[in-house]
C-alpha cells in the first residue's frame, strides 16, 4: 500500500476533498484542498466524477466502523466512478482515458474517494463496464460485488432458494433482490415499516416483511410452506440475530455482512445452521475474485439484469452533509450518489 511518506516530495498540486477532524454526525464534515502527489510507480491520477455512499461511511465517520479513523484530516470514502487522467511508471492496466471505478479495497481513511481527484496504486481500480455513465457506475461496483460475493462465493446459493433479504431498501438490500432472481431464487425481503412495502415489491422482491408489525418467523414459515428458509443475507446483526436464524431451515446458512445493531449477537439454536460473517474488502484483495466480480457486474449491467436502485442524486461535494443526512435518514431506498463533475 503506497503511503504518506512515499508521496513526500512529489506534489503536483492540490484537489478539494471531504475530510473531517473529528468524530460525529454529518456535520463534522468538510470540503477542503489537500496536496495531490503526482503518480509514482504503479500509481495513477483519477478525476472523479460521480461517488456513491455506504453505511460504512457514516460508521466510520462517527466511530462505530471496525477499523478507526486518524484524526484530523481523515479522508472518506470507498465508492466512485471517474476517468484516469495520468499514470506512473510501471502501469500497463490502465491509460490516460480510461473510465474507471474504484474497488474499495483499501483503507478509505487514507485513500478515501470523496474528492474531485485521487492518486492510488493502480490495483485499487478496475475498468468501467463498457456504456455504463459515470452516475449509475458510482452506484454499482460495491453494492454488486458484495452481493455476489456473499451470496454465490460464500453461500453458494441455488436457484429455487429462498433467500431472507434483511434492510432491504439499502443500496446493497435493493442489488442483493436483483442478485437472488438473477439465479432464480426467491428473494424475501424485510423493511421496518409499511411505507417501503410496495417499493420493494415494484424492484423485484417476491415477498415482503415488515418487522413492526409482522412476526418475521411465523410470515418466513408461512411462505415456505413451513420449511424456513434457505439463507439468510443480514445487514442487522445484535440480538436480532437469532430471529433471523430462526426463520430459517435445519441446516440453512445465513451470511452477516453488516451491523446496524452495535449490541451483541445472539445465535439461533435452530441448528445444525451455517454462520458466516462476510467482509468484501477481504475478498477484494484476491485479483481472482475482482475478476469474477467485474465479469459478473459488467455481464448483469449489459443484460438488464442488473440495474442499480438510485434513491437521490446530489450535485457537488459541498452537498456531502446533506447526501449523509439523508442516509442516515433511512428515509430513501436504494443508493445515495453525489456528482463530482
Amino acid at each position: 500500500m503506497t503511503t504518506d511518506t512515499q508521496h513526500k516530495g512529489r506534489t503536483a498540486g492540490v484537489t478539494r476533498a471531504v475530510v473531517f477532524d473529528s468524530l460525529g454526525g454529518p456535520e463534522v464534515l468538510k470540503v477542503e484542498e489537500v496536496p495531490l502527489p503526482s503518480p509514482g510507480v504503479g500509481e495513477i491520477q483519477v478525476r472523479v466524477e460521480a461517488i456513491g455512499l455506504n453505511r460504512a461511511e457514516a460508521l466510520f465517520r462517527s466511530g462505530g466502523y471496525y477499523y478507526r479513523a486518524t484524526l484530523p484530516g481523515s479522508r472518506l470514502g470507498y465508492e466512485a466512478a471517474g476517468v484516469v487522467e495520468a499514470v506512473g511508471e510501471g502501469v500497463t492496466a490502465h491509460a490516460p482515458g480510461d473510465q474507471v471505478l474504484a474497488t474499495a479495497g483499501f483503507d478509505f481513511g487514507t485513500h478515501g474517494v470523496h474528492a474531485e481527484r485521487v492518486v492510488h496504486p493502480a490495483e485499487f481500480w478496475v475498468r468501467r463496464p463498457e456504456g455504463v455513465d459515470a452516475r449509475t457506475a458510482a452506484a454499482a461496483w460495491l453494492t454488486y460485488t458484495t452481493a455476489y460475493g456473499a451470496l454465490h462465493e460464500t453461500a453458494r446459493m441455488a436457484p429455487g432458494d429462498h433467500v431472507l433479504i434483511t434492510g432491504a431498501s439499502s443500496g446493497v438490500g435493493t442489488a442483493a433482490i436483483q442478485v437472488v432472481r438473477r439465479a432464480g431464487a426467491i428473494p424475501v425481503v424485510t423493511t421496518r415499516g409499511e411505507g417501503k412495502r410496495e417499493r420493494l415489491l415494484e424492484l423485484g422482491a417476491a415477498h415482503v416483511i415488515v418487522t413492526d408489525t409482522e412476526d418475521l418467523v411465523k410470515e418466513v414459515h408461512r411462505i415456505t410452506g413451513g420449511k424456513g428458509a434457505d439463507l439468510a443475507f443480514d445487514a442487522i446483526g445484535g440480538p436480532g440475530f437469532t430471529t433471523v436464524g430462526d426463520a430459517l431451515r435445519p441446516g440453512g446458512t445465513v451470511v452477516l455482512y453488516g451491523w446496524l445493531n452495535p449490541g451483541p449477537i445472539h445465535l439461533s439454536f435452530n441448528w445444525p445452521l451455517t454462520v458466516h460473517t462476510y467482509n468484501n474488502g477481504v475478498l477484494i484483495d484476491d485479483p481472482a475474485f475482482r475478476d469474477r466480480a467485474h465479469a459478473y457486474l459488467a455481464s448483469g449491467l449489459a443484460s438488464g439484469a442488473l440495474a442499480p436502485v438510485i434513491a437521490e442524486t446530489f450535485d457537488g461535494l459541498d452537498r456531502i452533509q446533506e447526501a449523509h443526512r439523508l442516509m442516515e435518514s433511512s428515509a430513501h431506498t436504494g443508493k445515495i450518489v453525489v456528482r463530482v463533475a
